[in-house]
């Protein structure tokens, strides 16, 4: 399975929703916060929470439900 990649931001509601539909299809995903650096503030900063993979350069940003999400994970 590919590297999952959760960017978000403290104090983020929609951020945390992602984060549970993550956690209810069971994958492991790294969480970065966008604070941390500079460019992914400017890359992710009006697009939180934003999901990548390490497979290719697609991301999935906000808006998504879960059907979207499996969709993108290819679940």
């Amino acid at each position: 399975m590919s590297e999952i990649t959760l960017f978000s931001t403290s104090g983020c509601h929609l951020c945390e929703e992602a984060q549970a539909l993550l956690e209810q299809l069971g994958v492991s995903y790294t969480l970065q916060d966008i604070i941390d650096k500079p460019q992914w503030v400017d890359q992710y900063g009006t697009k939180i929470p934003v999901i990548t993979t390490n497979v290719d350069d697609n991301e999935l940003g906000w808006p998504f439900d879960m059907v979207m999400l499996q969709q993108f994970l290819d679940l």
